[in-house]
């Protein structure tokens, strides 16, 4: 198997190796343990109420960036 020299890319070149190698992966491979089955359920449920509460990320994203001022 090839070696890469990870600290020798650059950050966008390692982010979108991390990008990917996320992307790779089998979401259906990935073990879930029953307390975060039922958070994910819970969430899925409670999606549509929390929209008239929610933010879009555009205005998140500015008041994120407003923040570090």
């Amino acid at each position: 198997m090839p070696t890469l020299d990870i600290e020798g890319l650059t950050l966008p070149e390692r982010l979108d190796l991390l990008a990917r190698l996320w992307d790779s992966i089998d979401s259906q491979s990935v073990p879930v343990r029953p307390a975060q089955r039922e958070e994910l359920d819970r969430r899925l449920k409670t999606a549509d109420a929390d929209l008239a509460t929610s933010v879009p990320w555009e205005k998140l994203r500015i008041e994120l960036a407003n923040r570090r001022v």
